[in-house]
């Protein structure tokens, strides 16, 4: 009986000693994770540069992403079925014309597919690139008319108002205001999509939206 004592306290012992091994980790505090009882809130990924200095955390703002929506963003809110006043279409607000030089020539099948809008775009750029591949070259990094010339600017001023508005532009050193129908100027779209990274678009006058 007592051998038969001895063997089941070793044993609660035993257990009770491996029991007290196996703590809980702590729960680490991180400063990009923040929550309350109400809501769960993220500081990042933030809109803002500033916010990720120090951070092993890249900031994509600048990338080909960050171009194409703010550009959709600014021609139609980033609505891909929207149709403006004067019947340009989709998320980048194409007009008949432009689609048919990416050879699309059903403007209905266009509206209702997003795929094939995001194709079209890149497709547009492909050619604004090749048309205006001269001036690229010759104008980045300087400034006319007060605005830092970048690839990326050019390219998003030749979807507002064609290749051949941003050439007076720039062949003018600035002195031709070219604008849209609404107002809104080359010199804008140069200066407010500057910057961002567009040197994976390849230059081809023949680009279709396929």
């Amino acid at each position: 009986m007592i051998k038969k004592w001895s063997f089941y306290a070793s044993l609660i012992l035993i257990i009770g000693y491996l029991s007290s091994g196996f703590k809980p980790f702590e729960l680490q505090n991180h400063n990009w994770f923040q929550s309350t009882d109400e809501e769960l809130a993220y500081q990042f990924p933030s809109k803002k540069q500033k916010d990720y200095v120090n951070l092993n955390i890249p900031f994509t703002g600048k990338f080909f992403i960050g171009f194409k929506e703010a550009l959709a963003f600014k021609e139609s809110q980033g609505k891909y079925f929207k149709i403006n006043s004067l019947g340009y279409m989709g998320k980048y607000q194409f007009g008949l014309e432009t689609l048919k030089t990416v050879g699309i020539h059903d403007s209905l099948a266009f509206l209702r597919s997003p795929k094939l809008q995001e194709k079209a775009f890149v497709a547009l750029l492909s050619k604004n690139k090749w048309e205006l591949r001269d001036e690229i070259e010759k104008f980045s990094g300087k400034v006319v008319s007060g605005v830092k010339i970048t690839e990326s600017g050019i390219l998003a001023a030749a979807h507002l108002g064609g290749a051949g508005s941003v050439k007076r532009f720039l062949n003018s050193n600035g002195k031709k205001k070219c604008k849209d129908d609404y107002g809104t100027s080359v010199k804008s779209y140069m200066h407010d999509f500057g910057g961002y990274e567009t040197s994976g678009i390849v230059a081809d006058n023949d680009a279709k939206a396929k």
